[in-house]
């Protein structure tokens, strides 16, 4: 580097093909990086040679000795469009691995000039996932992805990936001679999912250095990776050579809604995807009941018993023991837990994929309403969701719920400090308030009333009401086999869930019958 700015460079190429730029260049042919430009012509003639603004164009990897250079032509309000690409042919292997860690030096040092949007103004954002995601946590997320032994722990959960495969392979006609998105690959096994199935080309996009991971896997799998491209970058950012016909991701969290890349699987749908094309998975819901559960509560309380001493080495700790005690009922509960621990059917909130905004994800406030089955302790709410992948020939469920095979998201458990006595049909209404934060995650305000029971009912009133606020970034991971509770003799394990069997309900109906509550 000189004056802070690269050399000039040339690559001798075997030969390259114009998509939409009338006439053909004849070998030996050289591409060209000049200043912010980048050129490709024959050897003798640079004056015709065809100009990327290095600013605005990409590069993709077809194969080991073949690329593709895309540059962008119009920047509208509603979509931006592509006029002008080349496809490269090296002479090897080698030369296109230095053509591309060229192309990077010089995107970078374009980049450091400067941003400038197409009115030349100079953009104010990176990126606008980092105008909403604070680095550090964005940081600690992409490097926890970026690691084999989490992607081993996903591959592993065979509820989860098995839902995927049979998903995609049992909705062949969804993906045969299609293009498709992988929404944050990871390994990529997503897209080699989708490539089985017959799709004509697979862009997988994947922000973490697990990109270089899945890139390895799938070179390792010639028939398939001649239509998988792994392109490094966040989906807000990276810009695409085609449109997609479906969108395929695994972007649930605990709680569904944890670390916010709902919030990345939406955008991707509104830059990549084409009217009506389709989403893997299509909705998603949330499911929440009452529970009573006192060995979870006595746990939970009994770690505050620390800051009860008064004489520890001469401290008193009792001063802290109130805000000690406060914590530790600020942190969800992840474990999985007998379903027979709730005391009321599940009502769910939902959440459609295909036509749900951004901003819609930012804030939930779920109104909460049951009918106690019996006569009980409420120590909190319980929560689970399940996922549809709404195929052309098979529509199919992904579910973490209690009482189904367990999952790596388990359940999750909010637990009140204060729980609330019910009677066997009392009913228990409440609020649910969900907001995100920067940390990608959520602040979750619950709020649990068990409404006035027996004569003068019907004046209304309030018995008695509890609250708590929940960091859902910071849960107790209760990985302890759950407490064992009798089963009757005519109670199936499964008997209270038939979520395979739901049809889709509106947003305002409860889903009481995902439960068949049985005491």
């Amino acid at each position: 580097m000189e004056n802070n700015k690269l050399k000039e460079q040339d690559f001798l190429v075997a030969s390259i093909s114009q998509l939409s730029i009338s006439g053909s260049a004849s070998p030996p042919v050289v591409a060209r990086f000049r200043s912010d430009s980048l050129l490709f012509g024959s050897e003798s003639d640079s004056e015709g040679a065809v100009q990327f603004d290095l600013s605005n164009c990409q590069l993709y990897k077809l194969g080991s000795a073949r690329s593709l250079c895309m540059s962008e032509a119009s920047d509208t309000n509603e979509e931006k469009s592509y006029s002008r690409g080349i496809t490269i042919e090296f002479r090897n292997e080698e030369e296109s691995t230095a053509f591309h860690c060229a192309f990077e030096q010089w995107k970078k040092e374009v980049a450091v000039q400067g941003s400038y949007l197409p009115n030349g103004i100079v953009s104010s954002s990176a990126s606008k996932f980092d105008d909403k995601i604070e680095a550090s946590s964005a940081k600690m997320y992409f490097h926890y992805y970026g690691q084999l032994l989490h992607q081993q722990n996903m591959l592993q959960d065979y509820v989860r990936t098995g839902s995927y495969y049979a998903a995609v392979l049992e909705n062949r006609i969804d993906f045969t001679d299609r293009v498709v998105v992988d929404v944050g690959a990871g390994s990529g096994i997503l897209s080699l999912f989708a490539a089985q199935a017959g799709a004509k080309h697979v862009y997988a996009v994947e922000a973490s250095d697990m990109a270089d991971y899945a890139n390895k896997l799938i070179s390792g799998n010639p028939l398939l990776s001649e239509r998988i491209t792994v392109i490094k970058g966040k989906v807000e950012d990276v810009e695409l050579p085609e449109k997609a016909d479906i969108l395929i991701s695994e972007p649930m969290g605990t709680l569904l809604v944890n670390e916010r890349m709902l919030e990345s699987y939406i955008i991707a749908r509104d830059r990549f995807l084409v009217p009506k094309g389709k989403m893997f998975p299509t909705i998603g819901r949330i499911h929440m009941a009452p529970f009573s559960d006192e060995y979870l509560y006595i746990e939970i309380a009994n770690k505050a018993l620390f800051w009860q001493q008064q004489n520890y080495y001469g401290v008193n700790l009792t001063p802290l023991h109130g805000t000690a005690f406060q914590g530790y009922f600020s942190q969800p509960v992840v474990d999985a837990f007998d379903p027979r621990l709730l005391v009321a059917p599940a009502i769910s909130h939902i959440i459609d994929f295909t036509s749900a905004k951004e901003e819609d994800l930012y804030e939930f406030d779920i109104p909460l309403r049951f009918v106690s089955s019996t006569g009980t302790r409420v120590h909190g709410l319980a929560c689970w969701f399940d996922v549809l992948f709404d195929g052309s020939t098979v529509q199919r469920w992904l579910t973490t719920a209690p009482g189904a095979p367990t999952t790596h998201w388990y359940q999750l458990r909010c637990v009140l400090a204060q729980p609330i006595y019910v009677m066997p049909g009392q009913e228990i209404t409440g609020r649910l308030h969900m907001v995100a934060h920067k940390a990608q995650s959520y602040t979750l305000n619950l709020t649990l009333s068990a409404k006035m029971w027996g004569p003068g009912a019907e004046q209304g009133g309030i018995l008695q009401t509890s609250s708590g606020k929940l960091d859902l970034k910071e849960p107790y991971y209760r990985m302890s086999q759950p407490q064992a509770y009798p089963m009757s003799q005519d109670q199936q394990p499964n008997q209270l869930l038939q979520t395979q069997d739901l049809q889709i309900q509106s947003h305002d109906e409860e889903a009481s019958d995902l439960l068949q509550q049985s005491v």
